[in-house]
């Protein structure tokens, strides 16, 4: 029995000084022999000692220059700003335990592969995403870009300008994201390097090899301005606005969409126009010559007109039934582009002579000719006048501002010879309403019988009315022995019906009008 306890005593003492000196063994183990950690011999180091060197490698790292691709552009960071991080900080103790922890056959094997080969223990990183997310927020987004077709210009000498079109490109923000943690998880080697970001390319709608199609001219047409300086103003501004756009197959042209809004700031000025049968003074008064002319540039090119829409009154700057009304919001000029290839408007307006012409590829027979041509159906005259009081002038004061209009039922016809035939084809029909010669009278205290006539649309009437007015003082009326009459000034709108027997396609007269009910036409 006390030899059996002696046994026992002997085997806890010798349990207790084994801890004893592996413990002490723990505090002075050094990693093995043929061990490395990353790129970093850690052999015969204490924990300490490789930890400090790992560490430092890794603050190198954080320094490492990532490019980063956005389709064509890049960028520069560092893996610092992409919010590095080391991941497996127990890797130092894994490189102590190799071969020093486990049961004696598990640390023989160990060592014994040691012998044999270096064994590498890899360091583990990943990228935060919020900071990558960031990064990619606030210095890659730049490089996005709207996709830009190509463009051509006529350069005025019968030649064009090409430019190449840009590729639009917008960045996958979550799927970057998730490239640039899965690049520096698994395949980043703590070295300089490159990641890619997910980016979608929208390719532009045309490019030069299109646009070098164009070569011929399709049609033109040119008509003459000559008013006041503000309508010739907005019938310039108008050609500029049109000139050099790009219309591709299959695409539909708005001209109030190009033209729009009719502001100052747009570059309009005050001119004549009309509203409700009457003068009035606006922003883009003469636009619709802009329209009209190009209305038969498109006739001559054959495009298809997809709108179009007479004027209220004739107009005299071409035959009837030639002519193309736009309204803001309620009347338009539209046609689409029925070719295969693109085609290139161009338009000039210099001097009184406006022309637009429609550059394209020609796939027309040359011995084919087209003509376009005005039949009138019926014609009418206006009766009587159209009185409209002006308030801020004295009682005397006539001004006529617009001449009767007849009304006109007209149509346009095409006529088409090839190959020794011709053929005709009905374009269009239009009706324009009688329109009376309107004045307008001066009702500055104005008597009840001449506010009457005024009423009664009665000229006669209200001049008498008007000799017939005896004022107090020539400050509040203004004393009259005669009537005051003025005639149309060069400034509005003349009225001058043109010969509607046959069109010259480039032809065009000097003159304007034009009407509305209800609506605002820049005739």
């Amino acid at each position: 029995m006390k030899l059996k306890k002696r046994f026992l005593g002997t085997l806890v003492f010798a349990f207790v000084m084994t801890g004893a000196f592996c413990a002490a063994a723990e505090d002075d183990v050094r990693i093995d022999n043929g061990i490395c950690i990353g790129d970093i011999d850690v052999s015969g180091m204490t924990y300490d000692e490789a930890y400090a060197l790992v560490k430092q490698r890794i603050g190198e790292m954080r320094s490492a220059v990532i490019t980063v691709q956005v389709g064509e552009d890049s960028i520069e960071t560092t893996a610092s700003e992409l919010g590095l991080q080391w991941n497996n900080k127990s890797v130092v103790q894994d490189a102590i335990d190799l071969g020093n922890s486990g049961n004696p056959v598990k640390r023989y094997k160990e060592r014994k592969d040691l012998d044999q080969e270096t064994q590498v223990l890899s360091l583990e990183f990943s990228a935060n995403a919020n900071a990558v997310r960031d990064f990619i927020e606030e210095k890659c987004k730049q490089f996005e870009k709207e996709p830009q077709n190509a463009t051509i210009s006529a350069d005025g000498s019968g030649g064009f300008d090409l430019q190449e079109g840009v590729t639009g490109q917008v960045i996958n923000v979550d799927e970057s994201v998730k490239a640039v943690q899965d690049y520096i998880a698994n395949e980043w080697q703590g070295e300089d390097g490159t990641i890619a970001l997910s980016v979608e390319i929208e390719e532009p709608e045309g490019n030069t090899e299109d646009l070098e199609s164009i070569q011929d001219m399709l049609g033109t047409y040119t008509t003459y301005y000559g008013s006041t300086a503000g309508r010739n103003m907005n019938v310039e501004r108008g050609a500029e606005l049109i000139n050099n756009h790009v219309v591709w197959p299959g695409e539909t042209f708005s001209v109030c969409d190009q033209l729009v809004p009719f502001t100052a700031e747009n570059g309009y000025e005050l001119a004549p126009e009309y509203s409700m049968g009457q003068v009035v003074q606006g922003y883009g008064g003469g636009i619709c010559q802009v329209s009209t002319t190009l209305y038969n540039a498109l006739l001559l090119a054959e495009l298809e007109i997809v709108e179009r829409h007479n004027h209220t009154m004739t107009v005299s700057y071409v035959p009837y039934s030639m002519d193309a009304a736009i309204a803001e919001g309620s009347m338009d000029l539209k046609f689409c582009n029925n070719l295969d290839t693109p085609i290139l408007i161009s338009g000039y307006a210099y001097g009184g002579e406006l022309t637009f012409t429609i550059w394209g590829k020609e796939t027309r027979p040359a011995d084919r000719t087209i003509y376009y041509y005005s039949n009138t159906l019926s014609e009418t005259n206006a009766e009587g006048v159209a009185l409209y009081a002006a308030p801020d002038q004295p009682v005397g004061y006539f001004n006529q501002v617009q001449s009767a209009m007849a009304g006109v039922s007209a149509e346009c016809w095409k006529e088409v010879t090839y190959n020794g035939e011709t053929t005709t084809e009905l374009v269009n029909t239009s009706y324009y309403q009688a329109t009376p010669a309107s004045w307008e009278v001066g009702t500055l205290g104005a008597s009840d019988a001449l506010l009457s006539a005024i009423y009664a649309n009665d000229l006669e009437a209200a001049q008498a009315a008007a000799l017939g007015v005896t004022t107090q003082t020539e400050s509040e009326t203004q004393a009259t022995d005669t009537v005051v009459t003025e005639t149309p000034a060069t400034d509005t709108p003349a009225t001058d019906t043109p010969a509607t027997d046959y069109i010259d396609p480039n032809a065009g007269a000097n003159t304007d009008a034009g009407s509305s009910d209800g609506v605002v036409i820049w005739e």
